[in-house]
């Protein structure tokens, strides 16, 4: 690093840098400029990368922003590049490397130093540099043009128009990072910005009727997911007689400043973040989920967002109501296929939520698909790896989830769906199993990581209400689901039931009940012994007698003795006791799950029957108890049917002729005895002002995984960062 860091060290000191900071005002069509852009380097592509950029040449921006009101410089620069975006298209075309690589230099400089510029100023003082003109120096004309705009403006073009080649890629990844530098000012405020700069220029004015075409250009982008030109197929290649404007006026500028990126010091470095295989559609997707995301302005809608609402399918030949403003059309199979792909990341399920909660044609395209198998597995497997992934990228995976179950066809489909050799589902070989039993067993495991860690009534609330929504049309469960389901609820029964004995007995010294529970397993899966059995049931009965009797006041009193007996009144009650009203909610949800299937769909599921009768002590403990009454009614009669018929078969029956005994019986059972509940229905609603969880959290997906920005976790305002 010796050297490197030497050289990083004196950049400060570099003549053009210098100049361009300086005191002195450089005309547009000064040669300097040549020789400024004349630089050649392998843009930064990590974090790393640029913020060593950055510390070294800070002093500089700093100077730049205290001399430009004076100088103008940072105008003459942007009149530079946009002059030169006039003719990008062209010199495409003609493979123009030199002009392309120069225009891609000054829009990087730019982007560093617009970078700064939010972080240093206020809005009002950003747009004063930015309107900047050289009729008396010092002086801000009220007339003048607002390069501002006029650089979105060219930015979008940029992004939409120019055709993505070899030598094109770098300064389409440069446009759309900058524009996202550009919406960075959020970064440094706590509040959401309901009203900012963002608001004035993309929402209207000259930038707004690019809005279909930019959010079209950015899905496109994230659906090709085009990989980076190989070295060297993008910069001019060195040799002697390239010409002297590159390796005449340049070769001064790379020797004093530029080539630190080329030797090996930093670019070498590993960077923290995984490395991205597409730049472009990384940098896309961010830049589209923070458009998406903007507030409504004070007098508009955001038209980005309602560009997403209302975009089709290119197979659609329907007409746009004349109401709907940005519509586009574009591949959905392409974008379906794109979105299965790429759901290791948390910005691309974020993009499936926002598509499938507010976009009704790709919501309807999707559950019409039969390979729905493609999109839910990798869903599945952000839940099942729930210990490694971020609470939101889980809240996203889960809500798409939720969203998929509120169709009925969904909900029959995914039991179709026949899936062999699970190879990331560790806990059981599952050589076969339906989509939708697998789809059980995985949101039943995240209920039970989340109610013995991290303990969010959010997450177990939507996976419960995914469940739910799935009940009527369970079919053909798999063994192992279905004993699941049913496991999973006995263990909060019996949880329930020692919580209850804390509260009432809270100074007991009778072990035998939290005996009882220390020798079952986590999964809950062991049948009691017949003495720890007896005394369970005996216990319960007595704990259910003495709670029909005034429920509500028996706890309440209960809690409060308990508070009582603690030694300050500031002190909380234990977990056990706050944890009471969910375990009860939990028992309720879950017993109307089974109450829906057997209700809805008896027939089909005659391992859910078997697993009932296995644990079928337990629950006809819980048949007294006055929050599970009703709902247990049905729950009873199937157990008390089935039981007198496998009484009357004998003693000493295998698996396989219990299941026969089912089977029939399912067929000779009354549907008119099992009383019917209203249908358990789920409807995800977003929250009252989402933006206040939407946009710090695409922002916190900016800063962790944008490719060649970084920002100092300490500067940062909107959440907290750890600092790297």
């Amino acid at each position: 690093m010796g050297s490197n860091s030497s050289r990083i060290g004196d950049l400060p000191k570099n003549e053009y840098l210098k100049k361009l900071s300086g005191t002195e005002s450089v005309s547009e069509n000064d040669p300097f400029w040549n020789q400024l852009l004349s630089f050649s380097f392998p843009a930064p592509t990590s974090s790393t990368e640029l913020k060593l950029l950055e510390e070294a040449t800070i002093s500089v921006c700093r100077s730049l922003v205290e001399n430009n009101p004076r100088t103008g410089n940072l105008g003459a620069l942007i009149k530079v590049f946009l002059s030169r975006t006039k003719e990008l298209k062209l010199s495409a075309e003609c493979q123009n490397h030199i002009f392309i690589w120069q225009t891609h230099n000054a829009l990087f400089i730019i982007c560093c130093l617009l970078k700064v510029f939010i972080y240093e100023m206020s809005e009002e003082e950003l747009q004063l540099h930015f309107t900047y003109e050289e009729k008396s120096p010092g002086s801000y004309s009220s007339d003048s043009e607002d390069l501002l705009e006029e650089l979105l403006c060219c930015l979008m073009q940029l992004i939409t128009d120019i055709p993505l080649l070899d030598i094109t890629y770098e300064i389409s990844v440069e446009a759309v990072s900058t524009m996202v530098v550009f919406l960075s000012c959020q970064l440094f405020h706590k509040e959401v910005l309901r009203q900012s700069i963002s608001h004035k220029y993309l929402m209207r004015g000259r930038c707004l009727p690019y809005t279909s075409k930019l959010v079209k250009t950015l899905l496109y982008n994230f659906i090709r997911q085009e990989k980076p030109p190989p070295p060297g197929a993008h910069v001019f290649p060195q040799q002697s007689d390239a010409g002297g404007l590159l390796y005449g006026l340049a070769s001064g500028v790379a020797t004093g400043l530029w080539t630190v990126f080329t030797l090996g010091g930093v670019g070498s470095k590993a960077a923290a973040a995984p490395e991205v295989s597409s730049p472009l559609a990384n940098q896309s997707l961010l830049l589209l989920l923070i458009l998406a995301n903007l507030t409504d302005a004070a007098d508009a809608p955001n038209p980005y967002r309602q560009a997403i609402m209302s975009f089709k399918n290119t197979q659609d030949s329907s007409p746009f109501p004349s109401s709907i403003p940005h519509a586009f059309q574009i591949n959905f199979n392409s974008l379906y296929m794109a979105l299965c792909e790429q759901q290791t990341s948390d910005q691309a399920t974020l993009l499936l939520y926002t598509l499938l909660h507010q976009n009704s044609n790709i919501r309807t395209y999707m559950l019409a698909r039969t390979d729905m198998e493609n999109l839910v597995l990798p869903i599945l497997e952000i839940l099942y790896h729930v210990e490694e992934r971020n609470s939101h990228h889980v809240y996203m995976a889960l809500i798409v989830l939720l969203i998929l179950t509120e169709d009925d066809g969904f909900n029959r489909s995914i039991h179709e769906v026949m899936l062999k050799n699970i190879t990331w589902y560790s806990e059981r070989v599952l050589t076969e199993i339906s989509l939708g039993s697998l789809l059980i067993l995985v949101v039943i495991r995240t209920i039970q990581y989340n109610m013995t860690r991290t303990r969010d009534k959010y997450l177990h609330t939507n996976c419960l209400a995914a469940l739910a929504n799935m009940s009527a049309q369970f079919r053909s469960l798999h063994q192992y689901a279905a004993q699941r389901i049913i496991s999973y609820t006995c263990r909060h029964l019996r949880r329930y039931v020692c919580v209850l004995d804390k509260l009432y007995f809270p100074h007991s010294h009778c072990s035998t009940l939290q005996h009882c529970f220390s020798t079952l397993s986590d999964n809950g899966e062991e049948l009691l012994s017949l003495t720890c059995s007896h005394i369970l049931r005996s216990y319960a009965s007595s704990l259910f007698s003495l709670l029909s009797k005034k429920h509500n006041k028996v706890l309440e009193q209960a809690t409060q003795s308990l508070r009582g007996s603690l030694s300050s009144n500031d002190v909380p009650l234990p977990d056990y006791a706050q944890d009471l009203n969910v375990i009860e909610e939990v028992i309720r949800m879950m017993l109307e799950i089974i109450n829906s299937c057997l209700t809805n769909s008896l027939h089909h599921n005659p391992n859910l029957v078997y697993a009932l009768l296995y644990k079928r002590d337990l629950f006809e403990q819980f048949q007294t108890h006055p929050s599970f009454q009703d709902i247990m009614q049905n729950i009873d009669l199937v157990i008390t049917f089935f039981s007198s018929r496998l009484l009357q078969a004998g003693a000493e029956l295998s698996v396989e002729r219990v299941l026969e005994i089912i089977k029939q019986g399912v067929v000779a059972l009354p549907k008119d005895r099992l009383k019917k509940f209203p249908e358990l229905k789920f409807k995800y609603v977003e929250e009252e002002q989402p933006e206040e969880f939407f946009i710090p959290y695409v922002w916190s997906l900016v800063c962790n995984s944008a490719v060649g920005l970084h920002w100092n976790p300490q500067d940062i305002q909107l959440f907290t960062m750890d600092s790297d």
